[in-house]
């Protein structure tokens, strides 16, 4: 059999992304990649434990290899063999996102023609990663649109730094994507505001909430008390279902930061997005870069897309046949589609 050749990446210029939508990519396509100087400008380059789990947990359900897997290595060689649909564990052993490491592995294990079931353990409410309500609420609802079904349970809570959260899934088998196509949100149908807390003052929550509410006003807003477990932390998670679509705000608690501040943030960030008019939030347009590009056809209108939109079309357009375009439109509009 032909060996096929490298599909070669340069990670200079992205994080951890970059490395899981190759993973992710090469799984479904059967294309081996080398990555090079992988995280180059962040403070402390090359793979951390996070991303070598995501690496691990790869080579485990479709069989692969992997050259270069270890602490600090900047550069990667990945092969797949071939998915198998089973139940799988993985820890990550630190606070790293389960919520990344489930969206490496779920394209994958949809298309691996049979039902898989995945527990994960680490954290599970991470800042810079979508937590377990995002993944729940917003991120499943939209890929369901697309003819992909997963079930998510919260089994533990992990904060950052501590972890110790697990989350498990069942993923049921789809075909193939179907295109996605979304301008506008819908009519509003339901809002509410979450604050999760653990092993703080509950005065500290009560200012989250108070503040987000402030900010942002909803009537379905409560703080929830979470039970003894490991760590501690609070966030804040302004929601908001749409006829069409749904879209979270997600703020943590950090040293040195108000509580005051983390519910105005989030707050902020769900006004942010609704004065827009667009139909999915900024986070919530970068993964649906991937599924879209499967299904070979999609649409829809953000905000401004951050850093991570330019650096994920990259290394899908590296893998797969297709072309996306990014047109700037007015009132902080945008619109991305595949070519």
């Amino acid at each position: 059999m032909k060996t096929k050749k490298l599909i070669q990446l340069d990670g200079s210029e992205g994080g951890g992304q970059m490395l899981r939508t190759a993973l992710t990519l090469a799984m479904v396509t059967s294309q081996p990649f080398r990555i090079t100087n992988i995280r180059g400008k962040r403070r402390k380059p090359g793979l951390m434990r996070q991303h070598l789990t995501c690496v691990k947990a790869a080579c485990e359900i479709s069989g692969g290899t992997a050259d270069g897997a270890e602490p600090g290595s900047t550069e990667l060689v990945f092969r797949a063999g071939e998915v198998r649909p089973a139940s799988y564990e993985f820890a990550i052993g630190t606070a790293g996102s389960t919520g990344l490491l489930l969206q490496t592995l779920l394209p994958a294990l949809w298309l691996a023609g049979g039902p898989s079931t995945l527990r994960l353990s680490g954290g599970t409410h991470n800042p810079l990663a979508p937590p377990f309500d995002f993944l729940e609420r917003v991120f499943l609802p939209a890929i369901q649109c697309m003819g992909a079904h997963a079930e998510l349970r919260l089994l533990e809570t992990g904060f950052a730094p501590v972890g110790g959260g697990v989350i498990e899934c069942q993923i049921q088998p789809t075909q193939g994507f179907t295109p996605f196509h979304l301008t506008d949100h819908g009519a509003l149908v339901t809002s509410r505001i979450r604050v999760p807390c653990r092993g703080l003052s509950t005065s500290i929550a009560d200012r989250v909430l108070a503040a987000a509410l402030q900010t942002c006003p909803c009537e379905d807003a409560q703080v929830v008390e979470l039970a003894a477990g490991p760590g501690q932390g609070v966030a804040c998670l302004v929601e908001r279902q749409f006829a069409a679509s749904s879209e979270m705000a997600c703020t943590f608690g950090e040293m040195n930061v108000s509580a005051e501040k983390v519910g105005h943030r989030a707050g902020k960030m769900m006004n942010d997005f609704i004065n827009t008019g667009a139909a999915v939030g900024r986070n919530l347009a970068d993964q649906l870069l991937l599924p879209i590009a499967l299904a070979g056809e999609g649409s829809f209108t953000t905000m401004a897309p951050d850093e991570h939109v330019p650096t994920n079309i990259a290394v899908i357009e590296a893998f797969l046949p297709v072309r996306f375009q990014i047109v700037r439109m007015d009132g902080g509009l945008w619109f991305i589609s595949l070519k």
